[in-house]
């Protein structure tokens, strides 16, 4: 669904999946629009009931398939975590050595000390001093 901004007049999109959740929320807090936020200046734009649900006739359908979907992916997630384990093996045995190690590295050496002037000096002298050329004293003559 293609939107325009109110306020800063430009234009983004809402995807089929932000309109699903979109119509199910409006739906359940019986609301007759929604609010869709810009993606450049964050201001909220009304989009009325009607204007989503006319793009997405089916909509309680699809929310169902999606809810089976849901259900099903979570016993099948568990599956392939073992696969993942072992694709991992077999890409560190591809590695070479030097890849492997990354804790061997050199160490950093120590920042550098300061310089000159003692800390405490430092803090004493305050502000820079005024530039040559800025009004001061006024010059009588």
């Amino acid at each position: 669904m293609n939107l325009r901004c109110a306020f800063c007049q430009t234009p983004y999109t809402l995807s089929r999946k932000d309109k699903l959740i979109a119509l199910q929320h409006m739906d359940t807090e019986k609301l007759s629009h929604y609010d869709t936020h810009c993606p450049r200046c964050r201001k909220a734009t009304r989009v009325q009931r009607k204007m989503l649900e006319a793009t997405f006739p089916n909509w309680r359908e699809a929310l169902h398939e999606l809810e089976v979907q849901a259900e099903v992916s979570p016993a099948s997630a568990s599956k392939p975590e073992p696969d993942v384990a072992a694709q991992a093996d077999s890409q560190a045995d591809a590695m070479p050595a030097k890849a492997q190690i990354k804790g061997a590295t050199k160490a950093k050496p120590p920042s550098k000390q300061n310089t000159g002037q003692p800390q405490a000096a430092r803090s004493e002298l305050g502000r820079k001093s005024p530039v040559k050329n800025t009004p001061g004293k006024k010059k009588s003559k």
